[in-house]
């Protein structure tokens, strides 16, 4: 009986599920999604999440084992809550949880904690990373084992009030007919304590050669990244937020710019949508989260998988939840 587009974990409520193959096993590092009865905004204060759990699968089909809670926010200093999607990315043999949280002053950072172990518990670093804004990291290691952390997310997650570069608590989109805010990506020094430059835009193309415009939300930048490389390409994929499509673009270099391509998929029971990509045992799966257990609570979420399938021309069947 197949565990695809079913709830994986239904003791705890999950999201954001970053998936990755370790060891010949699938890990998943979702943030926790803690019940309460306040309500929704723009803002999503209704996401409280304060701890982190890991699961790990010996492969699809597998039962999923809950390694238990490896980080919690009141062992991070700087942090005064909401730690919010994570990722983690294993370099010379540590293993990295690359997270954001809210600082004492409510702005959201990235911080760090590691392992020896893909399961954990993990260390975190006293601080988060220098230069760091906004939230959502995607934490990518390329073939010559440069890290490269991709991040941003509107609204709740503040990317649009960086658009100077300084952060302004007035900061707004840009109007609709004005290029799109543009994703960051900040590539990591070997100590994985700091970023090596400072993070630079990730710029999406349309199918002309123009940047993708701030009202054109069925395909420009939300939140959630991911990266994954596939034939020599670059898979730069994504959600649109407001419409609610997990979508992708496809670039020669890490850094892009990525031409937009099309849907990977379409919406799910609840507002947020949010993903991960892994090939294992040469297949590719997609992992997603929705609202189904709690019957469409948006805090109250619940991680699925499913297959992949590419097209010949390196592009992707189009998944329905």
């Amino acid at each position: 009986m197949t565990q695809e587009k079913k709830p994986l974990i239904t003791h705890i409520f999950t999201a954001d599920p970053s998936a990755h193959v370790f060891n010949d096993k699938i890990y998943i590092y979702p943030s926790h999604d803690i019940p309460h009865d306040g309500e929704d905004n723009d803002n999503g204060d209704e996401y409280l999440m304060e701890d982190y759990h890991v699961f790990s699968m010996d492969g699809p089909g597998s039962d999923v084992v809950d390694h238990g809670e490896v980080l919690h926010e009141s062992q991070v200093p700087w942090v005064s809550k909401q730690m919010w999607a994570p990722d983690v990315v294993c370099k010379n043999g540590i293993y990295h949880l690359v997270f954001p949280a809210r600082d004492k002053d409510g702005n959201f950072r990235l911080g760090i904690a590691s392992s020896q172990t893909p399961d954990g518990p993990f260390l975190p670093q006293p601080n988060y990373i220098p230069g760091s804004f906004s939230i959502d990291p995607c934490s990518f290691i390329d073939d010559d084992g440069t890290v490269y952390i991709y991040f941003g997310g509107l609204w709740g997650g503040q990317l649009e009030k960086y658009r100077t570069g300084e952060f302004l608590p007035d900061g707004t989109e840009p109007e609709k007919d004005e290029p799109a805010v543009c994703p960051k990506c900040g590539i990591m020094n070997d100590e994985m304590t700091a970023f090596a430059k400072a993070p630079q835009d990730i710029v999406i193309l349309d199918e002309n050669g123009n940047p993708l415009l701030a009202g054109d939300e069925e395909r420009r930048y939300f939140e959630d990244p991911w990266m994954h490389k596939h034939n020599g390409k670059y898979y730069f994929s994504y959600s649109t937020g407001t419409t609610h499509y997990i979508v992708y673009a496809i670039s020669d270099n890490p850094l892009g710019p990525f031409t937009y391509q099309g849907r990977i998929l379409e919406p799910v029971i609840g507002w947020t949508t949010h993903h991960s990509i892994i090939e294992y045992h040469g297949k590719t799966y997609l992992f997603y989260h929705d609202c189904e257990l709690s019957g469409g609570i948006n805090h109250r979420r619940n991680v699925k998988y499913c297959e992949l399938t590419y097209n010949e021309d390196g592009t992707f069947q189009t998944v329905t939840p």
